[in-house]
């Protein structure tokens, strides 16, 4: 950008930009800071220093970040578990992580995760924060609702008479103007009209319901001064898994949010660059007193409809924050509860892509399962087993349908291993008597090497020589090297051959490696079926073993 320059009216452009998502990003920072169980402060610091720093570094031009609903129910449960200096230490760490992720280039490797798992936790989250709003939302006058999230429906449910008809009318009137003002006048942000609205009639009327300052105190109009949090070992080891969490779904959105922007503005973001702005943006976050960050999608596209182009709308957005919480932040504690619990549950509908979630209800059925089980245990359980207990099932899953994919066949007739218009294809009057010919197809992994040890099990008697071919072998890891050092151990002890035909480059790099085409010898390595017949032919006149012909 530095080097590009920007026009002056596209300059204007992002300055207006910034301006509007700055408006719109206010309620929405004091909203999650709130339903995180953190002050509502802590919510406008972390929008205006960690969306300054991933404006400034982003892979992305356009990206905008702050608080997001998909850290709502992480941060309240390591809140609940650990304080705030618990969860400032584990920011930190999960800081240090992304960018050590970004150094290393693993921002195109975070991408891979399975989209049953994202959509799973995404939904999940998403009824997390509906329901969690219940409470403002109806103004119900409750004890302190517990952790478990069936425990906690039960005690809505036990109370639902103690609602508050006023509370319930502002949620209403929340809910009509940001989703009216999205439809009919998408330029003027629908939350800002809403607490404009219902924080007059409040005042005005003296309606009976809670605010800001009711539940929380006066909100500080003071920017914190940068501070260290305390770090002792006993902390980091408990925090690991939190931190993990934070990192891992702080890298997903914000990528997530980057591929939004690109399918809006044309461009491409760099991922990596992406992962460190994301890093550096947290730690220094929490520096400040603020929470975890990440890429927008709402805003970030709010601000490309804006005319936003570079980093500067981004820095801008941050700015308009800190002018407002400066200039108007002490006015943020008369906001009614019940409009911020009505802001949030339209967050929490968009949020949810139900559309999408039971669009995938048509995928294949391990899809299905690692959607529901990743949705489940974010509802009942919690963010981080879900996310660790569904990438890994996503994993298991995929292991097994290319251990399916996979095929070890003996070519026994002229038709068995490939159709006649293969120029390749093998003719079983070609195969030298004593031969047998195995084919392999697929990845040959861990979980495909049982069909290997079958397959050769299956032959009748010894064969003096084994021609295994590997040209649709596209990858070889450790465990099926070592089955095919097992069958060459035993090939050399029977004085048996052992060929292989047609070896793609990266099971070629691994033999060469591994030493195996040394004890193998290189003539028993041929380019194609043709080669390695007329090789089994010679070993099969003269009887040597691999390895004895060089």
């Amino acid at each position: 950008m530095l080097r590009e320059g920007i026009p002056r009216d596209q300059l204007l452009r992002d300055v207006t930009a910034g301006l509007i998502v700055g408006i719109v990003a206010l309620p929405l920072a004091i909203a999650f800071a709130i339903a995180s169980g953190v002050e509502p402060a802590r919510g406008i610091v972390t929008a205006i220093v960690a969306g300054f720093f991933i404006a400034l570094l982003s892979g992305s031009r356009v990206q905008i970040g702050g608080p997001t609903g998909a850290f709502v129910v992480l941060i309240f449960a390591i809140v609940q578990d650990h304080g705030y200096s618990g969860l400032a230490v584990a920011t930190l760490m999960a800081g240090a992580l992304m960018v050590l992720m970004g150094l290393v280039r693993f921002g195109a490797v975070i991408r891979f995760i399975p989209y049953p798992v994202t959509v799973g936790f995404t939904t999940g989250i998403a009824v997390i924060i509906l329901t969690s709003q219940i409470p403002e939302a109806l103004g119900l006058s409750l004890p302190s609702p517990p952790a478990e999230f069936l425990e906690r429906m039960a005690l809505y449910a036990g109370h639902l008479g103690s609602f508050n008809p006023w509370a319930v009318a502002l949620t209403l009137v929340t809910v009509g103007a940001v989703v009216g003002c999205s439809r009919f006048i998408p330029r003027v942000p629908g939350s800002l009209v809403a607490i404009l609205l219902t924080t007059a009639a409040v005042q005005l009327l003296d309606l009976p319901v809670e605010t800001i300052d009711s539940r929380f105190g006066e909100v500080s109009a003071r920017f914190p001064m940068p501070s260290f949090p305390e770090i002792s070992w006993a902390q980091v080891r408990v925090l690991v898994s939190p931190a993990l969490a934070i990192a891992l779904l702080g890298s997903i959105e914000s990528l997530l949010a980057a591929v939004v922007a690109d399918g809006m503005t044309g461009r491409s973001h760099r991922p990596n660059a992406e992962l460190v702005a994301q890093g550096v943006a947290n730690i220094a976050s929490v520096l400040f007193g603020g929470i975890p960050a990440t890429g927008a999608i709402a805003r970030t596209a709010t601000n490309v409809k804006s005319g936003g182009r570079t980093p500067v709308a981004g820095m801008v957005h941050a700015l308009t924050l800190l002018i407002l919480l400066v200039g108007f932040g002490r006015w943020a504690g008369l906001i009614p509860m019940s409009t911020l619990a009505g802001i949030l549950v339209v967050v929490a509908f968009h949020m949810s892509e139900i559309g999408i979630f039971l669009h995938l209800f048509r995928s294949p059925r391990s899809d299905v399962l690692v959607l529901l089980s990743t949705f489940g245990l974010t509802v009942l359980v919690d963010l981080v087993v879900a996310i660790q207990v569904g990438v890994v099932l996503a994993a298991l899953l995929f292991m097994r349908r290319m251990a399916e994919v996979t095929e070890v066949e003996s070519v026994r007739d002229a038709t068995a291993d490939e159709g006649l218009d293969d120029p390749d294809r093998l003719r079983r009057r070609s195969v030298p008597e004593g031969v047998e010919v195995f084919e392999v197809s697929g990845p040959f992994f861990f979980g495909a090497v049982d069909k290997f040890r079958l397959a050769l099990s299956r032959v009748d008697r010894r064969p003096r020589v084994i021609v295994l071919r590997l040209r649709k072998v596209p990858a070889l890891d450790a465990t099926a090297l070592r089955v095919l050092e097992d069958v060459l151990a035993q090939s050399q002890r029977q004085g048996s051959g052992l060929i292989l035909s047609g070896v793609q480059p990266q099971p070629l790099a691994v033999l060469k490696r591994s030493g195996y085409l040394g004890r193998l010898g290189s003539d028993n390595v041929t380019a194609d079926i043709t080669q390695a017949l007329a090789r089994a032919r010679e070993l099969a006149a003269t009887g040597a073993s691999p390895g004895e012909s060089r």
